[in-house]
């Protein structure tokens, strides 16, 4: 059995000793035309330039200051076969913000943002952020890459902060997480112009997609934005409620585990799947500390004001180790001033727009019975179910890499995300209504890694009705 690939991931931040920083692209034409076209401004951008591309996919960047493979390490499977081929225009740049943990290109600016127009567009717009606390390429090999050869139009942004000292941005509990929704719905709308612009017309459809954070912000989006998108899929997004369930009430038990101070029927307790303690180790190691240290210190900073301190550590042992005090944190009992900083970013479940959401029922960071399951209920409970499936792979867990470390017990969830993506368009554009509610199940044969349908059990349902 394999090991896991080196540079943990914590909630989609990259730890690792080496961190690769693209180069500024050496063709990019910040202020002339792209084939012949005028220039395209990004609204309210500070900065921008603009590059034509022989081929907008990672199979064409890769190498190059257009997109940055270091921070998509661990997202897909060894295996994952990409389209490649999309001629177009890149624009890579950033908004006005006073922070500066996001260095690539050596802009040491966040809020940076990279669009792409493919030369031959099918009249649609994807918007994506970045998950956990990676940058605005993240998502090139898992998302840009096909929707881009289906001839979206693309956009992606590093939310306004990243790396795992991300809670540092802001003056007040809440404030790094909060503008990860006004960076998405900033970039949504200066996209949508841009594309317009580009193209003449806007986007005949827009959609809003992601995975971990992202999946969360997409949620968030189509539940206070519906008026900007056509509809989403969420793959395993973080589920934020002020009174729980939320990572502050699971993780902090975990933490206990790997202090030997619970056990796995602690675990089980609060919602750590059975099936999935083969994960456990490499999670106690990888994830579960500094999650749960980076996120306390964002919405409740007093709780250990020096732990993690202004930073969550300087080397990858520092930055991966829990704060002492975590394995007793209790968010229940923590002050209502804790409670209102996560009720300023806490999802509702009425949402505005068809959405599809898939999640591992191995997932060993967000456990799904309190993460999708929950988010499911909420949703039914705003009224809004007929606009809503979940789907739950059948051995999928938080990062498709662990895949490669074990491949006869997990299975990548991006496949069937493609495939949800591919089902969510149809529902939208065509009418073709999605599978009701159920569980992907793991075939007994087949390519794992580039198959998967989600149409192998339930008949349809309802249409949306937003």
């Amino acid at each position: 059995m394999r090991k896991p690939r080196t540079g943990p991931l914590l909630l989609g931040i990259t730890v690792a000793l080496v961190v690769a920083v693209p180069r500024t692209p050496a063709a990019a034409v910040p202020d002339g035309g792209c084939g012949g076209r005028e220039s395209v401004r990004v609204p309210g951008a500070r900065f921008q330039q603009e590059a034509c591309l022989a081929d907008l996919t990672t199979a064409g960047t890769a190498g190059t200051g257009y997109t940055d493979t270091a921070d998509q390490a661990g997202l897909t499977a060894t295996g994952t076969r990409n389209p490649t081929g999309v001629p177009g225009s890149q624009i890579d740049g950033y908004f006005p913000d006073d922070s500066r943990t996001n260095t690539t290109h050596g802009w040491d600016h966040d809020a940076q943002f990279v669009i792409r127009l493919p030369d031959h567009w099918n009249g649609g717009l994807v918007v994506a952020a970045s998950p956990g606390n990676r940058k605005q390429y993240s998502l090139d090999a898992a998302v840009s890459d096909r929707v881009l050869a289906d001839g979206y139009a693309y956009a992606a942004t590093d939310k306004g902060n990243t790396g795992p000292d991300f809670y540092r941005d802001g003056h007040r509990p809440g404030d790094a997480v909060a503008e990860w929704n006004t960076r998405t719905t900033q970039l949504t709308r200066a996209a949508r112009a841009v594309v317009a612009r580009r193209y003449g017309r806007a986007p005949r459809r827009t959609y809003m997609t992601g995975v971990s954070n992202s999946g969360y912000l997409t949620r968030w989006q189509l539940e206070n934005h519906p008026e900007l998108y056509d509809g989403g899929v969420d793959w395993e997004g973080t589920l934020w409620t002020a009174n729980g369930p939320n990572l502050l009430t699971s993780l902090p038990t975990a933490v206990a585990y790997g202090e030997g101070r619970a056990d796995a029927t602690d675990l089980y307790a609060v919602g750590f799947a059975r099936g999935s303690e083969f994960l456990w180790p490499y999670h106690e190691k990888a994830y579960w500390g500094l999650t749960q240290k980076a996120y306390r210190a964002e919405f409740d900073p007093a709780y250990d004001p020096k732990c993690p301190g202004r930073t969550a550590g300087t080397t990858t042992e520092e930055i991966l180790a829990p704060c002492p005090s975590d394995a007793a944190y209790d968010y229940p009992s923590r002050p209502a001033a804790v409670h209102r900083a996560v009720s300023r970013v806490a999802l509702t479940g009425r949402i505005g727009r068809p959405l599809l959401t898939l999640q591992g029922d191995l997932d060993a960071l967000l456990p799904i019975a309190t993460d999708a399951d929950v988010y499911a209920r909420m949703v039914d409970a705003q009224g809004r179910g007929r606009l809503h499936r979940t789907y739950t792979v059948q051995d999928g867990t938080h990062t498709d890499g662990l895949y490669d470390s074990h491949p006869d017990r997990l299975r990548p969830i991006l496949p069937c995300y493609r495939d949800a993506f591919t089902t969510l368009t149809r529902w939208v554009e065509e009418g073709s209504w999605p599978p009701a509610d159920h569980v992907v199940a793991r075939p007994a044969h087949g390519d794992l890694v580039n198959s998967c349908s989600l149409r192998t059990s339930p008949g349809p349902s309802a249409p949306p009705s937003a």
